[in-house]
């Protein structure tokens, strides 16, 4: 059973990033399956060194349109962008160094953000970049 499923209650209305978040969704729950499957440290090391990178190249994009159409909250929504990016990639780090183990509580708090982050925060500039002709 996936640790998150996508529904249309996450859809931001932006299809890039509709599209952009169920990668992240299916990288989570990939992560999660091959933990309880007991997969190797190998496995499990380049799933999340994928989720960092693919989470890089999703903000980096959404803030890139934020600035272009010139976004009013785009400095806010970075920061949290920023600490979340620092957040998984001292995971990845620990991970990397034996200094930690992906553990139910990594999970939980990657599967809280991204709920948090997609239904609340990004939900914000829908009617934004939907009115810019961004959907």
């Amino acid at each position: 059973m996936a640790l998150l499923t996508w529904s249309g209650d996450f859809s931001v209305k932006v299809n890039d990033f509709d599209n952009q978040h169920i990668k992240l969704v299916n990288l989570i729950n990939e992560l999660h399956a091959a933990m309880k499957d007991g997969k190797g440290k190998e496995i499990l090391g380049k799933i999340i060194t994928e989720l960092v990178s693919y989470t890089k190249y999703h903000f980096t994009y959404e803030e890139k349109l934020m600035i272009q159409h010139k976004f009013p909250a785009y400095l806010k929504h970075k920061v949290e962008h920023d600490e979340f990016t620092k957040k998984v990639s001292g995971f990845e780090n620990d991970y990397k160094h034996g200094k930690a183990v992906i553990s139910q509580e990594v999970l939980i708090f990657l599967k809280d953000w991204i709920v948090n982050h997609i239904k609340v925060t990004d939900k914000n500039y829908s009617e934004f970049f939907n009115s810019a002709g961004v959907n």
